[in-house]
């Protein structure tokens, strides 16, 4: 009776104080608004054009789900363990209010008993304090919240806004975060483990606490079946499966270098809202084509990377002898040598130039032999030095190859660089723009400028295409020669890539051999300043390109992207278009923001004739099929294939260049700090392989297509020429008996100089 008389006095006590703090509190409470006015702050996410999240950007991971769209099985979870009662009550679970009063009496903080509702004020409204006053002002808040808005939206805001670890808000969020899916997937078990974090989400972070957040998930899956929510046989299911996490660095699509060229342009068109408006921008990428530029640009530059001389073990650990205590110690160490994507970071346990046992972080064994040591061979030598030689404690890199085999290698300090383009419309299909995003940040497409050496040469030759020049023109492939003059500097005597002079050749020939003397004497004979107000057709910027005669020889400036689109002019008939990202703009209720329609090819955009381009292509498809890039015909077995080849002076750079009528695709190797790659590597052994893969997935389905003659153009013996050059009327003939005739002045003192220092470099 004691015990009813006080529960009696407690609820009348509550009743007053309730009525008092109605009369007074009730008028001064905030409004509303905000609850039915919700605009959370969503992040920024980007997309591929079909559909494939590539990056997501902004302080809060959020994503803002109608509770119509939220599964019964998620809002069932959340029930249980938040608010069973959350249908029944106005907004104030009196009895629970009064359990707590029991529970807290006469302490200063109350606790518990806190309704959906409630949860709801303080996360709008309210400090996360624990004193009387702001309890009062929680409960008043939700009986106002519970007269102004249904319950579903009540529950709605409840599962969208509240915390629930990792920069994740809101169930639909989390459910991505945690688990890798969308919301509509989640399992009973799922939903159950999702549903206990809101309480603590760091203390029951299934993944940093699996065993805390199991505990948590199993009683409230035990209340789920205590109010009904599930059934005996979903409870016996739920309590035996076996949850997968998703890792943190899990990413679906490697486009790294994609999103934050995105991000930084919607940054500079929306300042911080970009992060906080829910946009959702959707780019012109394809997603399995840029899975596959990946890889082959991966798979390229470490294929390099095995052929160099072994750096040395990244690390070297300290390992205890007590075996219990090896474990953690090999953990400990390998946190500050994260794996790189496949490069997966091990500490060696036992070396020997036979046999190498390593641990990885995972703590799995492996065992590496045979052919897998060949790249690290000369660290297992007995003569390596002491800061090179692999022994126990060594932190190497380990590759699984094709056979399950393991291979011991390193990271590659070259870089890389590929984006591919339709010309039709101008949309970036695919971007890379290094090895690795974490390692390097530096966007090797966009920002890399870079010699592009002989892969240049196309636009000297459009160029001369202009002066008379014909595909069958007879230049001598001869030594050439820059004496001293009258000032004293040093003479000149360039060379071929091999060394060699095979004397007069058609054009033709010695663009698909791309010689150097060849390219000299047409530039000479077309005119440097001529060329290089040429270049602007294709988008290149005249001071990048100084007009003298290592014009011929790529030795100005390019970017990849320049290059996609320059060689773009080519593959659509004559047209220059802006490369193109970002597709459509819209904002977190679906609203169209931006909408780029794909840019058309007018006369507007043209900057070739189209009987240079088609000219030009018969000599690019030259190339592919019996020149430096023989091997892309080769191994695609079709013929519309057109690119060139490049290599710079000292192989400090490497491109292909090149494309089929519907796409184009530029790749590009090389070190930051520019270094010879090394004497055998060139354009068509390095960059070319990577093109040739790419272009084999991205053409698998694409029929094959060859350009057709433009007025213009007549075809005699077999070649292609101008009308008005046909018969021998053009120019037929450079350097064969005398000097070349030249409508530029001879070299300059100031041409010698930029010439010899392009070749000592």
């Amino acid at each position: 009776m004691l015990l009813l008389g006080v529960s009696v006095a407690l609820a009348l006590s509550a009743a007053v104080l309730v009525t008092i703090a109605l009369a007074v509190a009730y008028p001064q409470l905030p409004q509303i608004d905000g609850l039915t006015d919700y605009r959370p702050k969503l992040p920024m996410r980007i997309y591929s054009a079909d559909g494939v999240l590539l990056g997501e950007f902004g302080e809060e991971r959020r994503r803002f789900m109608p509770i119509a769209q939220i599964p019964k099985v998620m809002q069932d979870a959340v029930l249980a363990i938040e608010d069973a009662r959350f249908y029944q009550h106005g907004g104030v679970d009196y009895l629970g209010v009064i359990r707590a009063g029991l529970a807290n009496f006469g302490e200063a903080k109350s606790q518990g008993a806190s309704t959906i509702t409630m949860q709801v004020a303080r996360n709008f409204y309210l400090s996360s304090e624990k004193t009387f006053t702001r309890k009062v002002y929680e409960i008043l808040l939700a009986l106002k919240i519970e007269r102004q808005l249904s319950k579903e939206r009540i529950l709605e805001l409840y599962m969208n806004q509240i915390y629930l670890g990792q920069r994740a808000y809101g169930f639909a969020a989390a459910a991505e975060t945690y688990f890798g899916k969308t919301l509509d997937k989640v399992s009973v078990a799922e939903a159950a483990m999702l549903a206990g974090l809101p309480k603590a989400p760091s203390a029951y972070n299934p993944i940093a606490n699996p065993r805390r957040a199991t505990i948590r998930q199993q009683y409230i899956i035990d209340r789920m079946l205590e109010n009904g929510f599930i059934t005996q046989a979903q409870y016996e299911e739920a309590k035996h499966e076996q949850l997968h996490y998703r890792a943190p660095s899990d990413v679906a699509v490697h486009a790294e270098y994609v999103a934050e060229t995105a991000r930084q342009l919607m940054f500079s068109q929306y300042g911080d809202e970009a992060y906080t408006r829910g946009f959702n921008v959707q780019l012109t990428l394809d997603a399995d084509e840029q899975r596959v530029a990946y890889q082959a640009l991966r798979r390229g530059l470490m294929d390099y990377e095995r052929r160099q001389v072994y750096r040395g073990p990244e690390a070297y650990v300290t390992l205890p002898a007590d075996p219990k205590e090896l474990d953690l110690r090999i953990a400990e160490a390998l946190n500050e040598h994260p794996d790189n994507d496949d490069l997966r970071a091990a500490v060696v346990l036992e070396a020997s130039p036979r046999k190498v046992v390593a641990v990885l972080q995972s703590g799995e064994s492996i065992t590496v032999t045979g052919d897998g040591l060949r790249p690290v061979a000369s660290g297992l030598s007995d003569k390596a030095a002491a800061q090179k030689q692999i022994r126990r404690g060594a932190v190497v890199r380990a590759v699984k190859g094709p056979k399950d085999n393991w291979m011991l290698t390193q990271l590659p300090e070259v870089e890389g660089a590929f984006v591919a383009l339709d010309p039709r419309d101008g949309s970036i299909r695919a971007l890379v723009g290094g090895f690795d995003w974490r390692k390097n940040k530096f966007n090797h497409v966009t920002q890399a400028w870079r010699q592009p050496g002989s892969s240049f040469k196309p636009f000297i030759y459009s160029a001369a295409l202009e002066k008379g020049f014909t595909p069958a023109t007879v230049v001598n492939d001869a030594p050439l020669f820059f004496d001293a003059g009258t000032t004293g500097s040093q003479p000149w005597e360039p060379k071929n890539y091999d060394g060699n002079f095979d004397g007069p050749m058609t054009l033709r020939r010695a663009l698909a051999k791309s010689k150097n003397m060849v390219s000299i004497r047409v530039l000479q004979h077309v005119g440097t300043h001529n060329a290089q107000q040429w270049l602007t057709r294709f988008g290149f910027e005249p001071e990048k390109h100084p007009a003298y005669l290592t014009m011929a020889l790529g030795a100005g400036s390019v970017t990849p992207m320049q290059m996609a689109s320059a060689y773009g002019v080519f593959a659509n008939g004559g047209h220059l278009l802006n490369p193109v990202l970002i597709r459509r703009v819209t904002d977190a209720d679906g609203r169209v923001l931006h909408d780029s329609l794909p840019q058309a090819l007018t006369e507007e955009n043209r900057v070739l004739n189209a009987r240079n381009a088609f000219v030009m292509n018969t000599l690019l498809q030259e190339i592919t099929r019996s020149g430096t890039a023989a091997k892309a015909q080769a191994t695609l077995k079709r013929p519309d294939l057109y690119g060139k080849t490049g290599t710079t002076n000292d192989a400090m750079d490497a491109w292909f260049a090149g494309f089929q009528p519907s796409l184009v695709s530029v790749v590009w190797i090389g070190y930051d700090q520019p270094r010879k790659l090394g004497d055998r590597e060139t354009g068509g052994g390095l960059a070319l392989p990577v093109w040739i893969e790419f272009m084999s997935r991205a053409l698998r389905d694409v029929p094959v297509q060859e350009y057709q003659p433009p007025p213009g153009v007549v075809n005699q013996g077999g070649e292609w020429f101008y009308e008005e050059y046909a018969h021998g009327e053009g120019v037929t003939g450079v350097g064969l008996e005398r000097p070349p005739q030249s409508t530029a002045p001879s070299a300059s003192e100031e041409e010698r100089s930029s010439i010899l220092d392009l070749f000592r470099r």
